[in-house]
């Protein structure tokens, strides 16, 4: 669960606490957590499913699982602070110095001597128990076959902690493969593995890929390190935490000077139409999504360059569908001009890989993830010499709060993506603060246009099987790492024993006591939600 508070209270309580989060981690006691987490018994690499050993060069040491049991995102742990008093500061994710050995699903080393370092990462994860981590090898490694053996630095290992199947991520990032790799887009590979650190059993992971620009995954150009001109590929997230990042890693989108949108709910809108951002009025609750910008850029040049862009993008879409207008950038990509030589939807087209946002379109509404108007939504845009100047929609992510774990379409029918959505403590009238609405994927639904190429990819995917292999994928994934799934709730509790997270989850969800009671509802919602999507796009 996310919480949210504004830049100012957030910068107060940085402020406030600097005296104690300054303290170095490792300078500190070994705290209660870590001294229990090195009680665990060791163990050796188990057949059936693969494994990845950590070993820190600290092993030896007291206190050594500290990195792993303790770090909190500082954010997160800040507005824990705000609102708990005595809160203690614990430390932000740092990392530590490792060799990894990989072994096979028959127990077998297949790689040995790794060096990298590993961290905790992630946001309101990192306040579980098992925490989400990130791998950076010194050199780049293939991993299992992933990505086809693209060799990276970069890897990280998901936790799926509040996922009883520990399989949502999983089965969303095959879907989304499935979908968006025919245009020649992003998304992540994954594999389970089992996770072994300083020889103590950490439990079952979801091994995948960094979202990061590189030709093996969102390929867009590459800024060398200090170079300042604009002609590059701009990563950027549409996230709620954009006030955490420095000045230079991000911007506001205005959306048009925030504009209503009108929801698309399947019955037109209901009446109804909704702001991406508050009012500015201080007794509104809501709050503003920005941008950051994910990969490295070097210059106030770029970040205006960008930002102007991405916030006129959204000009000429908004017009396109909502005043049936044209508007078209100058050469110079500084401002956008109406135009009678070109249709809205060519004027679209000009700047927007549409295709991508049909295709984000499609696995956010098949996902209903609950974060889908906050955080982890990913866009891109290239002005490298071979760069298209678009803005292209991909590297889909994070999905463990979406396919009925909370209660978002939780029958598994209605429309999600584009439509109304509460916050993720349940909206203005379900214990929540405010409603709000996804600008992006919202735009151009009542273009007809748009949503034929929404219904040409859905049939496309759903007869090529996309779908049902997903669906295949989870019950084979049950049957295939019941042991490990097993073991790992065994390491845990966290299925039965779930007061941290249990009033985020359905009543279905919350009520699974075993991995293959939360992988059977999976598959059960997730068949409804295909049927219900089929019904509407491949009629």
């Amino acid at each position: 669960m996310k919480r949210l508070i504004s830049a100012a209270a957030a910068l107060m309580i940085v402020m406030s606490m600097a005296g104690c989060s300054g303290i170095d981690a490792k300078d500190k006691e070994p705290s209660s957590a870590a001294l229990a987490a090195e009680e665990q018994p060791k163990v050796d690499a188990a057949a059936g499913i693969a494994t990845i050993s950590i070993v820190t060069d600290d092993s030896d040491e007291k206190g050594s699982l500290g990195f792993v049991t303790d770090p909190v995102a500082p954010h997160v742990s800040e507005l824990i602070a705000s609102w708990t008093p005595g809160y203690k500061i614990p430390p932000e994710p740092y990392y530590k110095e490792c060799t990894i050995t990989l072994y096979d699903e028959d127990a077998k080393p297949v790689s040995e001597g790794i060096r990298g370092n590993v961290k905790v990462r992630g946001n309101w994860t990192t306040t579980y128990d098992k925490k989400p981590l990130r791998i950076k090898f010194d050199e780049k490694q293939s991993l299992f076959g992933l990505n086809d053996g693209a060799e990276m630095k970069n890897w990280l290992l998901m936790a799926g902690y509040k996922d009883g199947s520990m399989l949502r991520d999983k089965a969303s990032l095959q879907m989304a493969r499935g979908i968006l790799e025919k245009d020649g887009l992003y998304a992540a590979d994954a594999k389970l593995v089992d996770v072994m650190i300083n020889g103590t059993y950490w439990g079952v992971y979801l091994l995948t890929e960094q979202q990061q620009i590189s030709p093996e995954r969102v390929d867009i150009t590459e800024a060398e390190k200090d170079y300042k001109g604009t002609d590059i590929g701009y990563f950027m997230e549409f996230d709620g935490y954009f006030y955490n990042e420095d000045e230079l890693h991000s911007f506001f989108v205005d959306y048009n000077d925030n504009a209503p949108l009108t929801p698309y709910d399947g019955k037109g809108g209901s009446g109804r139409t909704m702001q991406a951002l508050g009012s500015g009025d201080p007794e509104d609750p809501k709050e503003d999504v920005g941008i950051t910008i994910k990969s490295d850029i070097y210059s106030q040049e770029q970040h205006d360059f960008i930002a102007n862009f991405t916030n006129n993008v959204y000009n000429i879409m908004y017009r396109a569908a909502y005043d049936d207008e044209a508007w078209v950038f100058d050469d110079s990509f500084s401002k956008i001009t109406k135009s009678d030589e070109l249709t809205p939807r060519e004027a679209v087209e000009k700047v927007v890989n549409v295709d991508s946002l049909a295709d984000m379109y499609i696995v956010s509404e098949l996902t209903c993830d609950a974060d889908i108007y906050w955080s982890s939504f990913f866009m891109d845009a290239d002005f490298g010499e071979k760069g298209d100047k678009k803005l292209t929609f991909e590297a889909p992510w994070d999905f463990d709060s979406g396919l009925g774990n909370k209660d978002r379409c939780a029958d598994g029918t209605g429309y999600y993506a584009a439509n109304i959505v509460p916050d993720v403590n349940g909206g203005a009238s379900g214990g929540g603060a405010y409603d709000t609405i996804n600008p992006w994927l919202a735009v151009l639904m009542y273009e007809d246009w748009f949503t034929d190429i929404i219904k040409e990819k859905w049939k496309t995917a759903y007869d090529a099987g996309v779908f049902t292999d997903a669906l295949d994928t989870i019950n084979s994934d049950k049957t295939k790492y019941k042991d490990a799934f097993v073991r790992n709730y065994s390491r845990w509790d966290n299925l039965v024993h779930n007061d941290d997270f249990a009033n985020e989850l359905t009543d279905r969800a919350k009520n699974c006591k075993t991995q293959e009671e939360a992988a059977d509802y999976l598959h059960e919602w997730l068949a409804a939600r295909v049927e219900f999507m089929n019904g509407e796009f491949n009629k």
